[in-house]
């Protein structure tokens, strides 16, 4: 079990070790007027900021992207709270460490009166069975839940803690709110550098915020190391340069999440940029995904899919573009071979679009599904043996090759499917050549057709 939160546990006073803890955790705000971010939360005459200050505290969940504050409010609850607080996380934590606070949380209730706040950390990292354990402790009320999350909870917890739970979602801090953040790191004296004479100029403040990418911790940790790695000049100022910034920090950590959410809405970006045909967005997305330190080859195998999903036979070419910009990928390697997928997005964005293919084998499926495995028709089978033969299979056969405009049109589907359409071209691109090819095949049809009634 970690105390995430010992100074507000100590009766709000820094604990003996305080200069020793990071400063993103020297920092955390102690009352709710400290709080920096989620105003669409923590309006003057918002639910949660109405709850918090009466102290009617309910089970909930804080659904946000990494330093965006579900620590740091979770921590003002426990300074704020008269409820005892408890914190768990659930990366080091296990089933038997749930059982000895739920006694704990029954003695308080029946002792003292008091109910029991529980907080969990990363609570998405618990399964469903150590998910399942809470649930008979919210319901009765022996305690409030409150669960900290990066991962959408639909996905992460379970649907009956879920129901018990009131969600809010916290979102990336602005660059504003950062720069306050800082400053204020900056100037405090008593928890934060403020006792170390610090000069952030604007550029290096404004880069700092930039490669926190909205995340309040990362940039808190960030200015404490170069700080730390800053020696003072003859004034004893320690003046931070952006070379110091670039020395501690080779390049920016965007948040990505290769196996979580993000993962899914990054690649669904690049997908509809390319659908729109939005070049500028592909790109963007594109290079977002490998700044990002997502598989370059994922992202290949994704506009393989896309080629032959959203372009089909509008452009053939688009797939070999993207198969080929694979291998050029596999052999060049980053950063050379990333060019070629950003020739592949600019090509696939740009290329006439549809999904008649698509929607041609969705239809085949159906048909598949619904009629099983019908026969081979006998005039199309291959008759290697005397017995096939005998058989009648192959008998009927025309080559298409023996006869003029080299097309029998013949029947090829079983009598269960006779005339079912399944690919219809397109209007645009190539399809616009597929649907004349067709036309005229269909016309040649029916003159065989007509041949055919007339030689009976």
């Amino acid at each position: 079990m970690a105390d995430l939160f010992a100074e507000g546990q100590a009766g709000k006073h820094e604990s003996a070790g305080a200069a020793h803890r990071p400063l993103s955790d020297r920092m955390r705000p102690r009352a709710i007027e400290e709080f920096v971010g989620q105003d669409q939360l923590l309006g003057e005459n918002s639910l949660l900021r109405r709850l918090i200050r009466e102290d009617r505290i309910p089970s909930m969940i804080f659904w946000g992207p990494p330093g965006c504050g579900k620590t740091a409010l979770a921590a003002v609850i426990a300074n704020t709270t008269r409820s005892a607080f408890v914190t768990l996380s659930a990366v080091t934590a296990g089933i038997r460490d749930i059982k000895p606070i739920m006694e704990q949380a029954r003695r308080t209730r029946r002792q003292e009166g008091r109910a029991t706040i529980l907080f969990v950390d990363e609570i998405h990292r618990f399964n469903k069975i150590q998910q399942d354990a809470f649930l008979p402790f919210v319901e009765n009320g022996t305690i409030t839940l409150i669960g900290a999350t990066t991962e959408n909870p639909s996905f992460s917890i379970i649907a009956p803690l879920l129901s018990r739970c009131k969600v809010f979602v916290l979102r990336a801090l602005t660059e504003s709110q950062l720069g306050e953040i800082l400053d204020r790191a900056v100037r405090d004296c008593e928890r934060g550098l403020g006792s170390l004479n610090v000069m952030l100029s604007e550029a290096v403040r404004g880069h700092i915020i930039r490669l926190a990418d909205g995340d309040a911790r990362r940039a808190l940790n960030l200015l404490e190391m170069v700080v730390l790695s800053v020696a003072p000049d003859e004034d004893g100022k320690i003046v931070v340069t952006q070379d110091a910034v670039e020395e501690i920090t080779q390049r920016t950590n965007l948040l990505y999440d290769r196996a979580g959410e993000e993962h899914f809405n990054l690649i669904s970006a690049l997908h509809k940029s390319l659908r729109s045909s939005d070049p500028q967005a592909a790109l963007y997305w594109l290079a977002r995904m490998l700044a990002s330190g997502e598989d370059p080859l994922y992202c290949a195998r994704r506009m393989i899919r896309f080629a032959a999903e959203d372009i089909g036979m509008a452009d053939p070419q688009a797939l070999q573009v993207a198969v080929a910009a694979r291998e050029a990928y596999d052999k060049l390697g980053s950063p050379e071979g990333e060019l070629a997928l950003a020739e592949a997005a600019v090509y696939l964005a740009t290329a006439p679009k549809s999904n008649a293919l698509y929607a041609a084998w969705q239809k085949v499926e159906e048909a598949i599904e619904r009629y099983g495995s019908l026969p081979v028709p006998l005039h199309i089978r291959n008759a290697p043996t005397a017995l096939m033969k005998a058989l009648d299979y192959g008998k009927g056969y025309q080559y298409d090759h023996d006869l003029p405009d080299a097309f029998s049109g013949q029947p090829c589907l079983p009598d269960e499917l006779a005339g079912a359409e399944f690919y219809k071209p397109g209007p645009f691109g190539f399809e616009k050549d597929i649907q004349r090819r067709l036309e005229w095949w269909a016309k040649k049809r029916a003159e065989r057709q007509k041949e055919k009634e007339a030689g009976h």
